[in-house]
């Protein structure tokens, strides 16, 4: 074979040696955006957001730091559909009470380390960790959106943000939505679905933030349920 001949046999061996590796790079790309793509459709939440919604989950994060303490009249409405009012109270970080108006024997108390849920008829108090329960994020010192929690639903209409908050490391905890008057801006009410899929929803009225609370609101002692002889 004449020099031009092998010269021009290396040429074409070297092309198609290139076209196989493009080809080859194009693919493995493919894979792995594919792999990528649906490994962020499993992740809890994951979605590309406008800046819009960007700047919601924003607002909303810097409002929930904010407050420091919380009152507020509540009536809720119970997977039963039944409606209770009474009053919460609700310190940063990690303390809640729900008290209930009378008839309802019920009272909710967050102490900071449990969620203790007592029947003052019945004179028993059930203790969660306060970590288990879907809403616990709202009474975390610092809250970011991204780590542990996320949001996976939001929407802004009719002078209403509505955000849905999961867990992302235990989305079978439940998820709580949020719901908020645009102007001013202000938490009105949340709905809380729990791990059986049932959903209470409390709506707030007559709201205070930053005033300070007795610190016996968010302690219940379980002893003064024990029989004496």
């Amino acid at each position: 074979m004449s020099g031009n001949g092998k010269f021009w046999s290396a040429t074409t061996a070297v092309s198609r040696a290139l076209a196989c590796f493009a080809l080859t790079l194009t693919i493995a790309i493919m894979v792995a955006a594919a792999q990528l793509t649906s490994a962020c459709a499993q992740s809890p939440g994951f979605e590309l957001r406008s800046p819009e919604e960007v700047a919601a989950i924003n607002r909303i994060e810097a409002y929930l730091n904010d407050i420091t303490t919380m009152q507020a009249r509540f009536v809720q409405l119970d997977p039963n559909g039944e409606f209770s009012e009474g009053d919460m109270y609700l310190s940063r970080p990690g303390k809640m009470r729900f008290q209930f108006d009378p008839p309802n024997p019920i009272l909710l108390v967050a102490d900071g380390f449990w969620f203790i849920y007592v029947d003052q008829q019945l004179e028993q108090a059930t203790h969660i960790p306060l970590g288990s329960t879907p809403a616990s994020f709202l009474l975390d010192e610092e809250l970011t959106f991204g780590e542990e929690y996320t949001v996976i639903a939001l929407s802004q209409a009719n002078g209403l943000v509505v955000a849905e908050i999961i867990n992302r490391e235990e989305p079978g905890l439940g998820s709580v939505q949020l719901v908020f008057n645009d102007q001013p801006f202000e938490l009105t009410q949340w709905t809380i679905t729990d791990a059986q899929g049932l959903q209470t929803r409390v709506t707030f009225t007559e709201t205070r933030f930053g005033h300070e609370l007795a610190r016996n609101l968010f302690f219940f002692d379980t002893n003064r349920f024990r029989r004496r002889d």
